[in-house]
């Protein structure tokens, strides 16, 4: 029984210093993919939040080529494709209800962009 005790430390101490290995490379990767991935992210500004009056404007820092808005439960109320891809866009809604929005924005280069809006009734 003395023989394996330190037998068994050794084996602790070797599997405990294998999953720091693989605990670094994990968040080594993780960082890695945040990196790039912020690299193709884009500057997107939604005003006015809350919309009012059924309009609201989109500024991005590249070109524009899809918009789409759906409500809450995925129902599509807004899409429109831009032949002529576009930095600043002014869109209309028909009679929305109050409530909040997801506004999908893909950018001539194919990244996708989510964002949410909050949109209330007209005074």
């Amino acid at each position: 029984m003395k023989r394996s005790l330190p037998i068994v430390f050794f084996l602790i101490f070797t599997l405990t210093l294998h999953g720091q290995k693989d605990s670094i490379n994990v968040a080594g990767a993780i960082a890695q993919k945040n990196i790039s991935r912020e690299t193709n992210s884009a500057i997107v500004s939604i005003y006015p939040v809350p919309v009012r009056d059924n309009s609201f404007t989109i500024k991005t820092d590249k070109d524009i080529s899809f918009v789409k808005i759906t409500n809450i439960i995925g129902q599509d109320i807004f899409r429109f494709q831009y032949n002529d891809p576009q930095q600043l866009i002014k869109i209309f809604l028909e009679n929305p209800k109050r409530g909040m929005y997801l506004v999908t924005i893909i950018f001539s280069d194919g990244l996708r962009v989510v964002k949410k809006i909050l949109v209330e009734q007209s005074e």
